[in-house]
């Protein structure tokens, strides 16, 4: 298949995963962006364009410099921060959101508490990036070094970023860490309880475990 065929089907999957995105609730309006890596080309989220509206025209390629490849449209805003974790890592697709429980999250403290043994499917706990404008290329660093070992954290007042080898995959921890997200603010929220976190040894064990998760 001949990349730019692969490029217009990277561009399918992007579109169908950032309308998945709208529709779980996990953005709103155009906030939020998704990519796909083919090769040394970024298929990316357009800025300011409501997902329900984007069609094959609106097809947005750069490459892993931010220079444009194909399409008329800028691409997100949050493009530095694509770029540095494709540079940085082997992702092949990348989701970041404005979940409601993960930014609520991102606000409290500087590491998920380890509510939930899932954390492993993330590589371990999931660290907060310290904020900075969005955009930025401090955003990104900050990004990267809370990526250190994990395929997902949290962005201060922010959000959430998520990388894997597929759309599928970023998509899946990202629903995955917006969850246990939800479930450590449900089960802080109790007077006067607190809740039974798992410990160190605990995560490590599940993370080498689910190392094997899915595979035959």
């Amino acid at each position: 298949m001949r990349e730019s065929e692969q490029i217009r089907r990277a561009w399918d999957g992007v579109v169908a995963t950032a309308r998945r995105t709208t529709a779980d609730g996990l953005v709103v309006g155009t906030s939020g962006n998704v990519s796909a890596r083919v090769g040394d080309a970024v298929v990316v989220t357009p800025s300011g364009i409501p997902y329900d509206r984007l069609t094959p025209r609106d097809l947005v390629a750069v490459d892993l410099e931010g220079r444009p490849l194909l399409g008329d449209l800028a691409p997100t805003s949050e493009l530095p921060l694509h770029l540095a974790v494709y540079r940085a890592t082997g992702a092949a697709a990348i989701v970041h959101t404005h979940a409601v429980h993960a930014t609520a999250v991102s606000t409290l403290v500087d590491e998920l508490p380890l509510i939930h043994y899932m954390a492993g499917a993330l590589g371990g706990p999931v660290r907060v990036a310290p904020y900075a404008l969005y955009g930025s290329d401090e955003l990104a660093a900050h990004a990267l070094e809370a990526l250190a070992g994990r395929t997902g954290c949290l962005l201060r007042n922010h959000g959430t970023l998520t990388y894997g080898a597929s759309l599928d995959q970023a998509y899946d921890r990202t629903a995955q860490l917006e969850w246990m997200c939800r479930v450590w603010l449900t089960a802080s929220s109790l007077p006067g309880r607190a809740p039974t976190l798992l410990t160190p040894a605990q995560a490590d064990q599940a993370t080498e475990k689910l190392r094997d998760y899915g595979k035959p």
